[in-house]
């Protein structure tokens, strides 16, 4: 086809239009769309990795896989051989997980929910309605507590006299997110081991304790439980933030369940219990600065992650956003947030003392290791939406000083890189190669906001 002048300068005028608007929204956006493509390719490759498919053989001493279906562990290489239920959930909105990999995963931890209380020889008691913490991939015996894979030995104090609160509420985000991938509401009235999915749900929802008004989920020293398994070794007591957060979408979650069966009376009941969440946690937790603390009892720190979180998940009123907003701005801008994209649970200018970040940790994590000081990438697309409120650029730039650490340490380079790492600490100190939730999660978070602008 052969145009004339006139039609030549109309169209290079619309070309020229069509690349001054993909030019502004680039920069209006806080990750590139080439970065986001790596980031995609690279979560891909760390999902796939971390598949354990049937008969699979895992690390010595544990098997191989015999559950009947593909699981997906907490990384590739010899990262954690079993099946954790919390990495599996906050990596389902990348959609790479297939129909037949969730049905297989749900199913397989609502068969291990605790269908009678018992109490472990450590003292602790597994609660019924309890799912487990991770699942051996041997024999499909769950572990309710962390810091083991031992049945016998499983539940001393060091890891909490209840189990992790956050596995409850991630088991509904499993279901909520295979019925919107499927629209099979009938996997719903499956019966497992003689109780229906939906009853399933129902009871873990109602298994961590909570306040009758206010629906917040708390602990106290004597019976205390881990809040949030990314924080399994540190004593959070009070009312807890994290779980809250996820006790709040796992309400909305269920009442989307229960308004889709027709049962509009439970599906007013779980939004008004969102509700009641939503409405509580600025008056319990927030500072004047908008920054949300992890508790009211111990290690009532500010809480990055979980502040993050909340600003992400739309619970904050404008103001509290805006200063919170703000304060991991200057956070970061001052070096006491992140390190090459990476992000601590708690500010270095909020550590505890000089020996500890947290409040309370198990002794064998000392400063600036694990959950009490080293930076984390899980963190890292939550914190970069936060700060995003009120500083684009500084989002932007954690956004590339992630990415620029991702392509440096990236494991498909050879057997002599490691990344993306679990957590790390400069100079030398780190943690769990090739590790899903660090790319997972901020992919989730970065795409949708790529797709948002």
């Amino acid at each position: 086809m052969v145009f004339n002048r006139k039609q030549s300068g109309i169209i290079f005028f619309l070309i020229l239009l069509f690349w001054k608007a993909e030019t502004i929204a680039q920069k209006s956006s806080i990750i590139s769309k080439e970065d986001l493509v790596y980031l995609k390719g690279i979560t891909r490759a760390v999902l796939d990795s971390s598949r354990i498919r049937p008969g699979q053989p895992m690390p010595a001493g544990f098997g191989i896989n015999n559950t009947g279906g593909t699981l997906i562990r907490p990384g590739g290489r010899e990262t954690y051989p079993a099946f954790w239920i919390r990495d599996y959930a906050m990596s389902l909105e990348t959609g790479m997980v297939s129909v037949e990999e969730q049905r297989h995963m749900l199913k397989l931890t609502a068969a291990t929910q605790c269908d009678q209380t018992w109490i472990t020889k450590g003292g602790s008691m597994v609660p019924y309605g309890a799912i487990a913490d991770h699942i051996l991939v041997n024999n499909s015996m769950p572990v309710y507590f962390a810091g083991t894979y031992d049945l016998e030995q499983q539940g001393t104090h060091a890891f909490g006299m209840f189990p992790p609160y956050c596995d409850q509420f991630y088991f509904i985000k499993m279901a909520h997110h295979y019925v919107n991938s499927t629209a099979d509401l009938k996997i719903l009235s499956t019966e497992i081991n003689g109780n229906s999915l939906i009853s399933r749900l129902e009871t873990a929802f109602h298994v961590p304790p909570s306040d009758r008004k206010t629906h917040l989920v708390y602990s106290i020293e004597n019976y205390r439980a881990v809040d949030f398994g990314f924080r399994d070794a540190i004593h959070i007591t009070g009312d807890l933030l994290f779980p809250s957060l996820l006790k709040y979408e796992a309400a909305l979650e269920l009442s989307d369940l229960f308004k889709r069966r027709g049962n509009t009376g439970k599906a007013l009941k779980y939004i008004n219990i969102a509700a009641a969440i939503k409405a509580a946690i600025p008056g319990k937790f927030a500072d004047s600065d908008g920054m949300l603390r992890a508790s009211t009892g111990k290690s009532a720190q500010r809480d990055v992650w979980g502040t993050a979180l909340a600003i992400y998940m739309n619970l904050l009123p404008a103001p509290l956003v805006n200063r919170a907003s703000q304060v991991l701005t200057a956070a970061y801008k001052n070096g006491s947030l992140a390190y090459k994209g990476a992000i601590r649970h708690v500010l270095k200018t909020d550590d505890f003392s000089t020996a500890t970040s947290w409040e309370g940790a198990i002794p064998e994590t000392t400063l600036n290791s694990y959950q009490n000081g080293a930076y984390w990438f899980t963190a890292t697309g939550w914190v970069a939406y936060a700060i995003s409120k009120t500083d684009k650029a500084s989002a932007g730039k954690l956004t590339r000083d992630y990415i620029t650490e991702l392509r440096l340490t990236d494991y498909r380079r050879g057997s002599g890189f490691a990344g993306p790492l679990e957590c790390f600490y400069p100079p030398s100190y780190t943690r769990g190669p090739v590790y899903l939730t660090s790319v997972s999660c901020p992919y989730i978070v970065l795409n949708k906001m790529m797709i948002n602008d």
